[in-house]
C-alpha cells in the first residue's frame, strides 16, 4: 500500500473518534512508521521477530499529577507490519483498531481492559 494512502486510513481512525476526546491529544504525536526499531521493541517489552503494529510512549492521563514543559506523548502505527500480518481489504480496519488501542493506552487502560473492549 502506498504510503500516502495509509497514512490517509490512519487519519480516518483519528477522524472518528468523539470530538470530545480530541482535547485529551493536544500533547500527543502521531506518526506512521515503516517499522518499529530495535529500541521500539525493547519499550514494548515484546522479543524481536514479533510483528508490533503500534507504541504509545508517554504517560498515561490517569498517572500524570504535574504535567506540563514535557514534550508530546508519541504513538508509532507501524505499517510494515500491518500489511504483513493483514489482508489488504481489512487493513483499515485493523488501522483503526490499533489507532484506537495505542490511544486507549494513553487514557491508561492496560491490555486486559482493551480485550474486554476488542481492541487486543
Amino acid at each position: 500500500m502506498h504510503r500516502d494512502r495509509f497514512r490517509r486510513l490512519v487519519q480516518q481512525a483519528l477522524n472518528s473518534l468523539p470530538p470530545e476526546i480530541d482535547g485529551y491529544l493536544d500533547n500527543v504525536a502521531i506518526v506512521v512508521e515503516r517499522e518499529p526499531t530495535p529500541e521500539d521493541l525493547d519499550d514494548a517489552g515484546i522479543p524481536r521477530g514479533t510483528e508490533l503494529f503500534g507504541l504509545y510512549i508517554g504517560t498515561p492521563l490517569i498517572d500524570r499529577s504535574e504535567y506540563h514543559m514535557t514534550l508530546p506523548d508519541r504513538i508509532a502505527i507501524y505499517q510494515g507490519p500491518l500489511e504483513r500480518a493483514f489482508h489488504p481489504r481489512v487493513i483499515p480496519e485493523e488501522v483503526r483498531r490499533t489507532v484506537l488501542h495505542e490511544i486507549a493506552h494513553h487514557f491508561g487502560f492496560d491490555e486486559d481492559e482493551m480485550e474486554r473492549l476488542d481492541l487486543h
